[in-house]
């Protein structure tokens, strides 16, 4: 089939386009390279530097009659969404009405959205947490993919759109910049090769900082593979299903990069962080017949190994 990767010069979208490729699919990628780069780019994909928003978008639709979207390309910062929430809504509310406008114009079959999960329950009363727990969207970045999510619904519901939504814990692996909370690993890694200590931003009764679940990049790149032809009109979580704390990730870091002697710092508190996260993988099991193959010790190996080809 034909498909359009939108941010497919970006961490995520760069790896599901590999796959998409590898699989014998035609592939299209739209980015604007704000945050993807053209290294990240797979060559053997068709590539249009543009912007969700544009009115140039349709000319796109027009020319190359895509099978199936698969919706990357987000203003992906919550602390950039906290600062400027009409960017974060122009970007991730209106860029997907228009693509959501023109696949029912030009009949796109299936929509794949990537949501997120922890943004959007908070600190959830069920740890890890089902797709059916209470939505919270308590910042105007998981206000803005939670709209997303309901506009699919609406567009599925009227215009006979089929969507699959997928709701990411924290994503790392090779090709991560860090920014924002998720890059996190890329950050220590950062520092630890300059030989820095890192800050651990922890709550005084947590010592060892917030617990986030991190799925490997490669593991979520085979889920959007498998959501071409599975979970139809539904939410599905990707994740480990695993609480690790930051101080773990570091520990596994420092063992990974030889780089034992160089200690966290502890940064105080920050406001508004979730306590702890973890996601319920059973219905990717069930419905996608999917959970992660690389466990974080292996994970971060390679994301290490990654990082160090990139110094070299």
């Amino acid at each position: 089939m034909k498909i359009l990767v939108t941010g497919g010069a970006g961490f995520i979208g760069s790896h599901i386009v590999d796959d998409y490729l590898m699989a014998g699919h035609q592939v299209v990628v739209v980015d604007n390279l704000s945050t993807g780069r053209l290294e990240n780019l797979n060559p053997a994909a068709s590539f249009y530097l543009l912007d969700i928003r544009s009115p140039e978008m349709k000319k796109v639709f027009e020319l190359e009659n895509f099978d199936l979207i698969n919706h990357q390309a987000a203003q992906k910062s919550v602390p950039a969404s906290v600062e400027n929430p009409f960017l974060d809504a122009e970007i991730n509310i209106l860029g997907i009405l228009n693509l959501l406008n023109l696949s029912v114009q030009y009949g796109v079959e299936k929509f794949i959205f990537s949501s997120t999960g922890g943004a959007l329950v908070g600190d959830a009363g069920k740890i890890p947490a089902p797709e059916k727990a209470e939505v919270t969207a308590a910042t105007p970045y998981a206000i803005t993919k939670h709209a997303g999510e309901r506009y699919l619904d609406f567009f599925a519901r009227t215009r006979g759109l089929k969507f699959t939504v997928l709701r990411y814990a924290n994503v790392y692996g090779p090709r991560q910049a860090g920014e924002g909370e998720c890059g996190v690993i890329p950050i220590f890694l950062e520092n630890l090769f300059k030989g820095r200590s890192s800050l651990l931003y922890a709550y005084k009764e947590d010592p060892e900082g917030c617990t986030r679940d991190y799925v490997y990049v490669k593991d979520v790149s085979r889920a959007n593979l498998l959501a071409l032809d599975l979970g139809d009109n539904t939410i599905i979580n990707i994740g480990s299903g695993l609480e690790v704390s930051t101080s773990q990730v570091y520990r596994l870091l420092q063992e990974a990069a030889g780089k034992k002697k160089i200690p966290l710092k502890y940064g105080g508190e920050r406001a508004g962080d979730l306590r702890r996260s973890a996601l319920d993988i059973t219905k990717a099991k069930e419905i996608l017949g999917w959970e992660p193959k690389v466990d974080l010790e292996a994970g971060l190996a390679q994301t290490v190994k990654y990082y160090k080809s990139r110094k070299s």
